[in-house]
């Protein structure tokens, strides 16, 4: 006997077991009824053959993003690159989901697109300005695949702000090159030209945007331009005017007057001096020497330092007995860090 016969009619014998207790209470028609019914479905049940459950297609396999070289973009609409895996292309039952997720949000779905007949789909998407970081999936009936990779688009569309830090517009640089630092965009492109004598340097600023660029100059005024491309491909400028200075100390001397008439004595006068270091800067603290030497008076002189301003002066008095003729003011500068040097002009006394 089959054991599935056998398994029937052990349940059916229990099942008889518990009408016997039911009838002392009345309920044999019940009882007999329920037991056929139960055994009869019961037998069934376990005869029957088995129905197949229906299959559901599940998504596997992650599709993936082409990586970009530079994410920051100038263009507001940009193509994402899709790759599905092999056995998904041509498949018409399936899509693919793009994720968008902004700055400081949680990814949203995007759009859908259909899967193309290669393994490679280009799909268009638009920018917001700021970070756009991408994702896709499949979907389809079973179900979502995992999600990519995340590639990120910058969309910036403001031009890059160039500030020159050094040297100060109008100084005077000593040397055959001029070193100009400054900061810009980071990881923006540089061009400087000098317009006075064509002369270029191109340069790249670091990642958080300063840069150092050396250019050749020439003796005299040079204007320097600067031309920077942020990594989105905006673009701006700035401009330099430098003067290329001797490379020496130096001193200059004046004289409130240059000629002094003999029957105007005594006549007051005063001698002013500027000191400026090798690269053109007023010298301060410097040691300033004065001499004056007029015909017919002893020679004087006064010892003095220089100002903030690089200035000295010393005002005295050419006395009478002074004779015509030709004498001369003179001063010295000196420096512990420059050395000496002097300068002198012509006192004439005149009838």
């Amino acid at each position: 006997m089959p054991i599935v016969i056998r398994i029937a009619l052990s349940l059916a014998i229990i099942g008889l077991g518990a009408g016997i207790l039911y009838i002392g209470a009345g309920g044999l028609k019940i009882v007999a009824g329920g037991v056929g019914t139960t055994l009869a479905g019961f037998v069934d049940d376990v005869t029957a053959t088995a129905s197949p459950s229906p299959s559901i297609a599940v998504v596997s396999g992650a599709p993936s993003l082409e990586s970009v070289d530079e994410p920051y973009s100038s263009t507001p609409q940009v193509d994402l690159v899709v790759t599905v895996p092999a056995s998904m292309v041509g498949d018409t039952t399936h899509r693919i989901r793009v994720y968008l997720a902004l700055q400081d949000q949680k990814p949203s779905p995007l759009m859908e697109v259909p899967i193309g007949p290669t393994a490679k789909t280009a799909v268009p998407v638009e920018l917001t300005k700021g970070i756009n970081d991408f994702s896709v999936s499949i979907v389809g009936d079973g179900g979502e695949s995992p999600t990519s990779a995340t590639v990120r688009y910058v969309l910036d569309t403001t031009k890059p702000k160039v500030t020159i830090t050094s040297p100060k517009a109008n100084a005077v640089v000593n040397g055959k090159s001029v070193s100009i630092k400054g900061k810009v965009q980071g990881r923006s492109t540089l061009l400087a030209r000098n317009e006075t004598n064509g002369a270029t340097s191109a340069g790249t600023a670091e990642s958080d945007g300063t840069f150092v660029l050396s250019i050749p100059i020439t003796t005299g005024q040079n204007t320097i331009n600067i031309d920077a491309t942020d990594p989105a491909g905006n673009a701006s400028s700035a401009s330099l005017t430098i003067r290329r200075g001797n490379g020496k100390l130096t001193a200059s001397l004046s004289a409130s007057a240059y000629q002094v008439s003999r029957k105007a004595l005594p006549e007051a006068i005063r001698l002013s001096v500027t000191a400026t270091d090798p690269d053109g800067n007023p010298l301060k603290g410097a040691d300033v020497t004065f001499t004056l030497s007029i015909p017919g008076i002893h020679t004087v002189t006064r010892d003095m330092k220089t100002g903030s301003n690089g200035r000295a002066e010393w005002q005295t008095t050419i006395p009478k007995g002074a004779t015509v003729g030709q004498g001369s003011a003179t001063v010295l500068v000196s420096s512990d860090s420059f050395g000496s040097t002097q300068d002198y002009t012509v006192i004439t006394i005149v009838r």
